[in-house]
């Protein structure tokens, strides 16, 4: 008799320092599909659903896929959207519980609640309250995962995402349906350990392009190829949410079946942890400010591309608001041409905008509105509409292509040499599709300026002339200090600069 596994994703980081509450309309926005509809949404894309269908289709598995729910990072996620969401998984299971041989689930290891600190955690918990102790459970993280004890106790197998930006979702879906295949099969009986280190995040937030972390990877690439070790996560963590066990950890799933995978795990995930601090000052960006961004433009020859400005601390991605406007006034005030500035997170100036039509001139304010604390207050800007949409596009980059995304309500203000892509909705720039579907082709301007801290540069880096990072003293600042810490373990580095591991 074939396996039958159970599905589910339920995806989104949450940013305790910002206003406001995920709401179910966050995921509508993004991702909110039950059962059929979800596969036919997500089976072709690079997604954790496809690769746990693509092992489930080779094997013969029985499917039930209950729900994808995914929201941009946000705020904390209200009780009505978790209750709702996380409800259509656990009624399913409540449902089937007799006839399911294992549960795969897609996760991303930083969901906040408004009710509790570890939405990923309660989830879990809430599972095993109804499949008992000895159901197989899976899952899979995004590897800005803040993974605590509570996480890990209720399931037995996990992959975290080895890329960072995160081009391989399908590639981990299908290495823990394989591990469950196994498990199912009885030829593996895994258990994970973790290890976390005192740190807030890892110290390039996990980029596998550069810096530290890229020869860890790779070593735990390897490393699963021994025997009893089935997978080997390095997590590094989310400092934007402001929770007990914020910081990196490893994670190490084996066979304990085999004899000495226990021991070899543990050396495994200590190695790993003490890299991790033992990197914590090998910064690979180098954050210049908004001054010093804007003046690097205006002298760039943009023959051989143009030049890339990551704004990352006002970074949608990672729960900033998106409307900061210190970068944007330096480049005006630098007189920059050709230039790009994406997205302007401001439904009210959006909405303003529409009530226009293309080619209209137009001066009302821009940007600034959530907390001029970070990043900026209100620009009162005059210029001239060139486009305007629904928002609609549909991405076709390593990390968005064949899903489709909308920014809402979408307007390109033209203010000197400067193009404004203001939307309504919340995205980080992932895809070169956030600007063609727009009217603006990214690779005839001279200046790109994204909101996004690393996952631009899937899409945008080989045609960039030359990448730099911009601090515009946004909620993401990588200055910690700035924001107001109250729940996170201590002593921890940075916030402890003596702090012993």
């Amino acid at each position: 008799m074939p396996f039958t596994v159970l599905t589910a994703e339920f995806v989104t980081e949450n940013n305790t320092f910002k206003k406001g509450l995920t709401e179910l309309h966050d995921f509508e926005v993004d991702t909110l599909l039950e059962g059929e509809a979800a596969i036919r949404a997500r089976r072709e894309a690079n997604t954790e659903l496809a690769g746990f269908l693509d092992v489930a289709e080779k094997e013969g598995w029985r499917v039930i896929h209950t729900i994808s729910a995914a929201a941009s990072p946000n705020s904390p996620v209200s009780r009505v959207a978790y209750d709702q969401i996380a409800g259509v998984i656990t009624d399913a299971i409540a449902a089937d519980k007799d006839k399911i041989n294992g549960i795969l689930l897609s996760l991303h290891g930083a969901q906040v609640t408004e009710f509790c600190e570890d939405g990923e955690g309660e989830l879990l918990a809430r599972i095993r309250a109804i499949t008992g102790p000895d159901m197989l459970i899976g899952v899979t993280l995004d590897l800005h995962a803040n993974v605590t004890r509570a996480m890990v106790r209720d399931a037995q197998m996990w992959v975290s995402f080895k890329t960072y930006p995160h081009i391989d979702m399908r590639a981990c879906g299908v290495q823990l349906a394989k591990m469950m295949g196994d498990a199912m099969a009885g030829c593996t009986r895994p258990v994970t350990l973790r290890r976390d280190v005192p740190m807030m995040d890892e110290v390039n937030s996990g980029r596998s392009d550069e810096g530290p972390m890229v020869p860890l990877y790779e070593e735990a690439r390897l490393q699963e190829e021994e025997p009893g070790i089935l997978s080997v996560s390095l997590n590094a963590g989310f400092s934007d949410a402001d929770i007990k066990e914020m910081g990196p950890t490893v994670l190490v799933t084996y066979d304990k079946g085999v004899a000495g995978a226990e021991a070899r795990a543990g050396e495994i995930a200590d190695a790993h942890a003490r890299a991790i601090w033992e990197a914590r000052n090998s910064v690979a960006n180098v954050f210049l400010d908004v001054d010093e961004a804007a003046a690097e433009a205006a002298g760039f020859d943009a023959a051989n591309g143009p030049l890339v400005i990551a704004d990352y601390s006002d970074n949608p991605g990672s729960g900033a608001y998106g409307d900061a406007t210190n970068l944007l006034a330096a480049m005006l005030k630098a007189g920059l041409q050709d230039a790009v500035f994406s997205p302007m997170i401001d439904a009210g100036a959006a909405a303003k905008l529409h009530r226009q039509k293309v080619g209209a001139v137009v001066t009302l304010p821009v940007g600034g509105k959530n907390d001029p604390a970070f990043g900026g207050g209100p620009l009162m800007l005059t210029g001239t509409i060139t486009h305007l949409s629904d928002g609609a596009f549909r991405g076709d980059g390593p990390m968005l292509g064949g899903l489709d995304r909308t920014f809402g309500a979408t307007a390109v203000l033209k203010v000197e040499g400067v193009e404004i892509l203001i939307v309504t909705e919340r995205e980080q720039m992932l895809d070169q599709q956030q600007l063609r579907a727009f009217g603006i082709d990214p690779t005839k301007r001279k200046t790109l300026a994204l909101k996004s801290m690393q996952h631009f540069r899937a899409a945008f880096e080989l045609l960039a002339g030359k990448v730099i990072v911009c601090d515009s003293g946004a909620l993401s600042t990588p200055q910690m200090s700035r924001r107001p810490y109250r729940n996170v373990r201590r002593p921890i580095w940075p916030l402890d600069p003596d702090v012993a591991f």
